[in-house]
């Protein structure tokens, strides 16, 4: 089992290849329809994404936590 310290890590290995799956296979539909290859076409395009969005939302993810504290009250304050 992996430790509890890295969570947010796994969290957001997890997070950004099921997102970067999804867009990137919907992106690629639209782009080049529904071909034979269509599966290593939308493959490479989501390497592609996952390299990228992985470590954007290890970046992104704790800016978008404060932004969220910022806008919503706690129980004990509303």
């Amino acid at each position: 089992m992996i430790p509890h310290r890295y969570a947010h890590i796994l969290f957001s290995f997890i997070l950004s290849g099921l997102m970067s799956a999804i867009v990137s296979a919907i992106a690629t539909f639209r782009t080049v329809g529904l071909p034979a290859d269509f599966p290593s076409i939308w493959f490479g395009s989501w390497l592609t994404s996952w390299a990228i969005a992985f470590p954007a939302v290890l970046i992104v993810a704790p800016i978008a936590r404060r932004l969220v504290a910022l806008l919503t009250t706690s129980p004990q304050q509303g």
